[in-house]
């Protein structure tokens, strides 16, 4: 892949998530079709690398046979008022919710009440996950927990309560909530050390910044547990590498995170990857060339994504 290959897009978001209230990515096209490169920000060439790898992997069409043609997920519910949770979750067909909790502009008592909501709309029978995004402390989050496992009446699992490893499975030997790593996985030098201290139940892995869906597969294997596949706020282009990796798993006991198009004002596919009945189809969507002339970046920020381009690709030769 080349420089002028990068098709650099801006798509406004429904509401703020992740501190953004933009979403860029940059598209690649190659042999096998379009390829989603779309690491925030604030990351540097060594962090964006894999999610290149990733991208690159879909354009040349390296994907592994499915095992199934459809995939369940879950509504993600942003840090928002309950009536608006309430009304997500139940537009979304989903039986399952991710909620978004500490979020250091809100209380624990707003989170709770969040999650009476998101309850409320799905029933008794569907499921509560909630997402701290490393953001307690090991006390902070064994009460926290405790408190929306009544709230929620019923957690099936809190993911990333705390920050460190170390700090995860000392959460995880004090509440009864099965624990999920996520940054603990992606983010670190060592994701296997999540399996030997024996820090979570479940393994949340995302294609992008785990370099593709391949790596993947060979993470789950080796990590040993029962995997979620979560999206890093793509497009349908970049949740099809998502749905690839859940499509090709032995074995997908959980709802996945992919259901987050929603969450975008616009998308590049001409069907964009929405749930029906709280499930996506397996498959590559078709990209709107109408959606890529609509959703362009403007130059400066095309030069931009070129210059991280080129710096992830000299720190690769480095």
């Amino acid at each position: 892949m080349t420089e002028d290959t990068l098709t650099v897009l801006s798509i406004p978001m429904r509401t703020r998530f992740r501190g953004i209230t933009e979403r860029e990515v940059a598209l690649l096209r190659g042999p096998g079709g379009w390829g989603e490169w779309s690491p925030f920000l604030e990351y540097d060439a060594r962090v964006a690398a894999p999610w290149l790898r990733c991208a690159e992997e879909a354009a040349a069409g390296d994907w592994p046979e499915p095992v199934r043609d459809q995939v369940p997920v879950n509504a993600t519910v942003p840090v928002i008022e309950p009536e608006r949770a309430f009304t997500l979750v139940r537009e979304s067909g989903c039986a399952t919710a991710k909620v978004k909790v500490a979020d250091p502009g809100t209380t624990l008592g707003q989170d709770a009440d969040r999650l009476s909501a998101v309850r409320d709309a799905l029933g008794p029978q569907g499921r509560i996950r909630v997402d701290a995004n490393g953001l307690w402390g090991v006390d902070e989050a064994v009460a926290a927990i405790r408190e929306l496992d009544r709230a929620a009446a019923g957690l099936e699992y809190v993911e990333q309560p705390c920050a460190t490893v170390e700090e995860l499975a000392l959460v995880r030997r004090k509440v009864d909530v099965p624990v999920a790593a996520d940054e603990s996985i992606r983010r670190a030098e060592d994701p296997y050390r999540v399996r030997d201290l024996e820090a979570a139940d479940v393994a949340v892995l995302k294609v992008q910044p785990l370099g593709g869906v391949r790596a993947c597969l060979r993470i789950a294997e080796d990590i040993g547990l029962p995997v979620v596949v979560s999206s890093a706020l793509e497009t349908s282009v970049g949740i099809a590498a998502g749905v690839a990796l859940a499509a090709a798993l032995p074995e997908l006991p959980y709802a996945c995170g992919l259901a987050t198009v929603a969450l975008l004002t616009d998308d590049v596919a001409l069907e964009p990857l929405l749930p029906v009945a709280g499930r996506l189809p397996v498959g590559r969507p078709e990209v709107d060339p109408a959606a890529l002339e609509r959703l362009a970046a403007p130059p400066e920020r095309v030069e931009h994504w070129e210059r991280r381009l080129a710096a992830v690709r000299q720190d690769q030769r480095s």
